[in-house]
Order: C-alpha cells, then sequence, then structure tokens
C-alpha cells in the first residue's frame, strides 16, 4: 500500500487528473442521483402552477405523480442513449476532448435549471435533467477509460476506485447542499438543481492542463513522440523506471495494429472472452440490486427508532453518505495490496450476512428496546462492504479484463446494465416494499450471495497483470486443467500470434526506449 501511495506521490499531475476528471466526471452522476430528494415538493409546486396559470385548472394528484416520475427517469433514459455512443465518442475524438466537450451538455443543463423557476416552466427542468443524464452517461465510461489509460499498471487498481469515489462524493454533496441551511430552500432550490453547472465549468477551465491518454495517443493514433511526452508528464520522475511499461505497451500497440476495434455485437460473440463478459453482466447488474437503495430508505426508520428526532434524521443521513465516502478512500489505499478478487468477495459475501441480520433485527425491533441500535450499526456495516468492494471494483472491470480493441464494447455494456437498473430500481422499487416491506432485503440477499458465489468459482486475480495475461487466467479457470486450444480466428490468439513474431521488433523497441 505504501509503495504504491509513494509512486503516486511523485507523480502530480496524474494526481490533478484524478481530482479535474473527477469533479466534472462520475461526480455529475452521484450529484444527480440524490439532488432531487430536498427540493421535490417545491418542483411539484411549480408543476401544479405551470398548469394552474396555463389552463386554470390544478392537476389531479395521479397526474402530478406521473410528471415528478418523468423528471427523475429522463435522467435515466439520456444516460442510457449516452452510454450507447460514448464508448464511439471516445474512440473517434479522443478521451481529453470527449471529456472537455461533454461540459457543454452539464452547462447547458444548469441553464436551463435555474431559469426554469422565473420561466415558470416545468419542462425546462425535463430537457435539463434529459442533459444531465447525456452528460453523465458520457462521464461514466469516458472519465473511467480515460483514468484507466493514464495510469501505470500497479496504480490501476487504485486509480480505477477512485471513479467510485467521485460517485459517492457527489451523492454525498447532493445531500449536504440540499440542508435548508444551505440551498435546499424554496427560494434557492434553483441553485441546488444547477450546481452541476458549476463543476462543469471547473473541469473545463482545468482539463486542457492534462494530456491526451497514453494509451489512445500509441494504439488509437499512432503518435508514439505524443505518448511519450504524456507518459512522462503523467508519471513523473523521481527515478521510477517505467520503460517495462512502455515496452508492454509498444508490443500490445504493434500486435493491435490491423486489429479493428470491436463493437458490442463482436464482444457477445466472441467465444473466448465468453467468461469475462459474464462477470461484467453479473457484477454490474447486482451492483445495483444488492440493496443499497433499500438501506438508505430504511435507514430513517432505523435511526428514528434509535431516538433520533425526526427533524434531526437528514442529519444523521449525511453520516451514512460520509461512511460510504471514508470507506472509498480505504478501498482505494487497500486495493492494490489485497486485490479484487478479494475485495469482491468480501464485499457481496459481507452485504449477504448484514442484510440477513437487517431483515432479522427490523424484524425483532418493535419486539427489543436495544434492537434498533443493532440495525443502526447493519446499516454501516453493509454500506461498508457495499463500498469497499463492489462499488468500487466493478466500474473500472472492462478496463482490466479487456484488451484495447474490446474495451469500449465492455464498458458501453457495463454502463448500459447500469443505467436499464436504475430506471427499473427508480419505477419497481417503492412498489416491492410497499408490499414487502422490510422482507424486500431477501432478494438483494439472494443477488449478493449468488455474485458472491459467481466471483469465487469463475473470476481470477487481475492484481498487476495485463489485458492478455487476465484472458488466459480466465481461460485456464474454465479449460479443466487442460491446455487451452485457442481459436484461430479469435482476436486474442491473433494478438498472440503477432506478438511471437514481434520479439524481435520488441527488443528494438526496448532498445530505442532505454536510449
Amino acid at each position: 500500500m505504501l509503495c504504491a501511495l509513494g509512486l503516486l506521490l511523485q507523480s502530480p499531475l496524474l494526481i490533478a487528473a484524478i481530482f479535474i476528471t473527477g469533479i466534472g466526471g462520475t461526480f455529475q452522476y452521484g450529484l444527480q442521483i440524490s439532488v432531487l430528494t430536498s427540493p421535490s415538493t417545491f418542483i411539484k409546486e411549480l408543476v401544479n402552477r405551470t398548469c394552474v396559470d396555463r389552463y386554470g385548472l390544478p392537476l389531479e394528484p395521479w397526474q402530478l405523480s406521473l410528471i415528478w416520475s418523468f423528471i427523475v427517469s429522463i435522467f435515466c433514459i439520456g444516460g442510457l442513449l449516452a452510454s450507447l455512443c460514448a464508448a464511439r465518442l471516445a474512440n473517434a475524438y479522443g478521451r481529453k476532448r470527449c471529456l472537455l466537450l461533454n461540459n457543454l451538455l452539464a452547462i447547458s443543463g444548469a441553464l436551463l435549471m435555474l431559469l426554469s423557476k422565473t420561466a415558470g416552466s416545468f419542462e425546462m427542468i425535463l430537457v435539463g435533467r434529459f442533459l444531465y443524464g447525456l452528460n453523465a452517461g458520457i462521464s461514466l465510461t469516458t472519465h473511467t477509460m480515460y483514468l484507466l489509460e493514464c495510469s501505470p499498471k500497479r496504480l490501476r487498481g487504485m486509480l480505477g476506485v477512485t471513479v467510485t469515489t467521485f460517485v459517492s462524493m457527489g451523492k454525498f454533496t447532493g445531500q449536504l447542499l440540499g440542508l435548508s441551511e444551505l440551498l435546499g430552500t424554496e427560494d434557492r432550490w434553483p441553485w441546488l438543481l444547477g450546481f452541476s453547472g458549476f463543476t462543469g465549468l471547473l473541469q473545463l477551465l482545468t482539463l486542457p492542463l492534462l494530456p491526451e491518454s497514453p494509451r489512445y495517443l500509441l494504439l488509437i493514433r499512432g503518435d508514439r513522440k505524443a505518448c511519450d511526452n504524456a507518459i512522462r508528464r503523467l508519471w513523473g520522475g523521481g527515478g521510477e523506471d517505467h520503460s517495462s511499461e512502455v515496452e508492454d505497451m509498444l508490443a500490445e500497440g504493434a500486435a493491435l495494429r490491423g486489429v479493428r476495434m470491436r463493437g458490442v455485437k463482436d464482444l457477445l460473440t466472441e467465444p473466448s472472452l465468453r467468461w469475462q463478459v459474464l462477470t461484467i453482466i453479473v457484477t454490474s447488474t447486482t451492483l445495483q440490486l444488492c440493496g443499497i437503495n433499500a438501506v438508505y430508505l430504511y435507514s430513517y426508520d432505523v435511526f428514528s427508532a434509535a431516538g433520533i428526532p425526526s427533524n434531526q434524521l437528514r442529519y444523521a443521513a449525511l453520516g451514512t453518505g460520509l461512511c460510504e465516502i471514508a470507506t472509498s478512500i480505504t478501498c482505494v489505499l487497500l486495493i492494490e495490496s489485497t486485490g479484487r478478487r478479494v475485495l469482491l468477495l468480501r464485499g457481496f459475501f459481507g452485504m449477504t450476512v448484514a442484510q440477513g441480520l437487517l431483515t432479522l433485527t427490523l424484524y425483532l425491533q418493535t419486539l427489543l428496546s436495544w434492537m434498533p441500535y443493532c440495525s443502526m450499526v447493519l446499516v454501516f456495516i453493509f454500506i461498508f462492504f457495499f463500498s469497499s468492494g463492489p462499488a468500487g471494483i466493478t466500474a473500472p472491470l472492462p478496463g482490466e479484463i479487456f484488451t484495447h480493441s474490446y474495451k469500449g464494447a465492455g464498458f458501453t455494456i457495463v454502463t448500459t446494465i447500469n443505467w436499464i437498473c436504475l430506471f427499473l430500481i427508480g419505477m419497481l422499487f417503492p412498489l416491492i416494499v410497499e408490499h414487502l416491506q422490510y422482507f424486500c432485503f431477501l432478494i438483494f440477499l439472494v443477488f449478493c450471495c449468488g455474485t458472491g458465489l459467481f466471483v469465487w468459482f469463475n473470476v481470477p486475480e487481475t492484481k498487476n497483470r495485463t489485458a492478455l495475461e487476465i484472458t488466459a487466467e480466465f481461460q485456464r479457470m474454465h479449460s479443466k486443467n487442460k491446455p487451452t486450444v485457442e481459436d484461430k480466428d479469435s482476436p486474442t490468439a491473433e494478438i498472440r500470434n503477432r506478438n511471437k513474431h514481434l520479439k524481435l521488433s520488441e527488443a528494438d523497441l526496448s532498445m530505442s526506449t532505454k536510449l
């Protein structure tokens, strides 16, 4: 851990890249998840008042609920549409330029939010939420791709976890700014909804200070000189020798020459990558269906039963957000020493046990006076296991287990699943809770336990391994200890066969790099 942290501290521009890409990247996604909770009453009043002013008729309760549901869900629709083309845009225009132009969507959405109350138009909020969804859909993919491609192999896991750390920070910021002492008032709520414009403007002004992703420069644009310059700027000095990683990158670039970028259909139909595809599908689905939304929902009841006054519950809820951030930062520090597979297993099985016990304590809390305190502890334990494992590892996983030609398609699958599940949770979760109450945790428990078993039997460790090494390990795990027979048409086999004929070229490249 100390070795990886020391290496990171030797690269000040890489540290800057974490914060600059994060504040305008996945931070926006987290912010939009939580920002509507506080001003919901004021927005519904605006919707009803707009209809009265225009048509002279107030809305029926079901009509108001329908419009409100559309305001909430249109963010997911925008995110889903953007996620389908984000990887293609990042490959066509570059990671940095894609992130840069993406901020214009956030700023445009913020302007609509700020003017919506003055204009008396809830339609402006709808359009603004859609633009925010487009912005978040692009940033979820591009931010992750950029940061992973800018990191040395020894820091890849650490930087990957920061992607979800900024999601947690965004959710907490939405909760914090939504307090009535800050922006959660009838006069200031448009500024709360427009806060994403400020963070987008901040990234728009600072992102030009960073170079383009070294791997994009070499593997897609074929610009060796620009790649070397970006590596020197990002990875810093301090006497650290990065020549071996540069040689690996050069070898992969030479091997991928002539291999086209693959799409989602290619990835889904490639037999040699079947288990990698199953891994990202299973883990990303369970990340949304693990029960974190149910835990946050019942945390209010748990805190209230533990004796916290109702007017103080919002401050207690901030404690859950702080716990998520603190645990995510801890995961950043531990991932390089612990490993991804261990953290995933510990996270999924830990959440399974926590939800089973939480169901029991919620059932007994009316019978035993001290049981609500047990429930409160279990809420924080669940958040700890969620943030220290699945939340931090699932999002950047495609960037580790796929070669460069399949990486964009892998991120497209993960983000598409994320948006679809988020939309379904938003629509179905209230109905599930209404009928099952706290027994809904048993459904999420099955998802967590099943995914934990899947990872145990089917997923290898990815720490300090290249994509080709990880692919070979997947094949070894599922070949029943028999030598793997590679499909001649497999892109992985194609790359390996080319590497066999590139030994002399790699030696020459190594000599030129050292000179």
